[in-house]
């Protein structure tokens, strides 16, 4: 303890000099009455009502990952890699329009019928099961955060903006069931180490994970956000491996098997090692943060007090606590 002991009474004169600088340097003085202001008035449409459009004045949109995009057979050109704003992000939530998209196998989107569509689940279990999404739907239901990040979400020297070099990312509300649950009905027999998600795209797209991880906290997400799934993100049925790389939440999930070895399938090849022990280092996500705000491109207008805001994420544990450097960590 040194010789200079703040006591109370100082650190309240500090507070309060801190506060007038806030009020004086960052915020105009309150003149007593609402300024009038005209406004013009939205005659409600059905743009407006039946799904809610925001406000003219927000103009968040998700870009082409990375700079320049990627070659792309669609005519928008934006199918396998899309950015989210997260510079405009308010909280830890993305909404669904604005929730960034990994590879789309084949880039085309499948355009699939719910009531057509089926999960079979079948291999080293007792009982190999098709399941309907209203069978699916009829069982017991989770509601949990997670994020998700692409492996490629990372600054390669020449993005600027926040959005750039960490729109790979994004935190949703997902609603389904339980892996474990379904492979409970199925039973797990003895020996099946790992399992193998296949999807619906015009590549099928597939991954091999531990079967310990199905047993933990995979999710067969079918709601995101309070609504279904949106198409690019799996519409109607996906994968949720929370804390495992982007490319093992297997969109538009149609088959799952359970095997007693890695399989090193589409997904995996080229982008894990095909030495299981490898793999296993390579599917989880390591400790992340960004700051939002001041971020890249971004201009503050003035002098005074700003709140310095970001988002931290881990694919292993909580973040408990996140360090700020002024001076580059100096």
């Amino acid at each position: 303890m040194g010789s200079k002991r703040t006591d109370r009474r100082g650190f309240l004169k500090g507070g309060a000099a801190l506060a007038g600088g806030l009020t004086l340097g960052a915020i105009e003085p309150a003149s007593g009455q609402t300024p009038a202001h005209e406004h013009t008035f939205i005659k409600g449409s059905k743009e407006l009502i039946a799904y809610g459009e925001r406000s003219r004045f927000v103009t968040s949109v998700r870009i082409a990952h990375p700079v320049g995009g990627r070659p792309s057979p669609d005519a928008f050109g934006l199918v396998f890699h899309v950015a989210s704003p997260l510079q405009d992000s308010v909280g830890v939530i993305t909404p669904s329009s604005l929730h960034f998209v990994g590879t789309t196998r084949g880039s085309f989107v499948p355009e699939i019928d719910p009531r057509e569509h089926r999960l079979l689940i079948h291999g080293m279990v007792d009982r190999p099961l098709t399941f309907t999404m209203e069978d699916l739907k009829r069982l017991p239901s989770v509601t949990r955060l997670h994020f998700m990040e692409c492996a490629g979400n990372r600054h390669n020297g020449r993005q600027k903006t926040v959005q750039e070099t960490h729109g790979m990312t994004s935190c949703a509300e997902w609603t389904g069931v339980l892996l474990s649950t379904l492979l409970k009905e199925c039973g797990v027999k003895a020996g099946a180490s790992w399992f193998v998600a296949e999807g619906s795209e015009e590549v099928k797209g597939a991954s091999s994970m531990p079967i310990a991880k199905a047993m933990d906290d995979c999710l067969v997400a079918y709601g995101m956000n309070g609504e279904a799934l949106r198409p690019q993100n799996g519409f109607p049925l996906r994968l949720m491996a929370p804390g495992f790389e982007g490319i093992f939440h297997t969109k538009y999930l149609r088959r799952i098997k359970l095997v007693d070895r890695y399989y090193l399938n589409y997904n995996d090849f080229g982008h894990l090692d095909s030495d299981p022990k490898v793999a296993a280092l390579d599917y989880q996500i390591g400790p992340k943060s960004v700051i939002t705000f001041p971020s890249g491109e971004q201009r503050l207008p003035g002098r005074g007090f700003y709140e310095i805001s970001g988002l931290a994420w881990s694919g292993g544990g909580a973040i408990r606590t996140v360090e700020v450097s002024t001076d580059g960590g100096r």
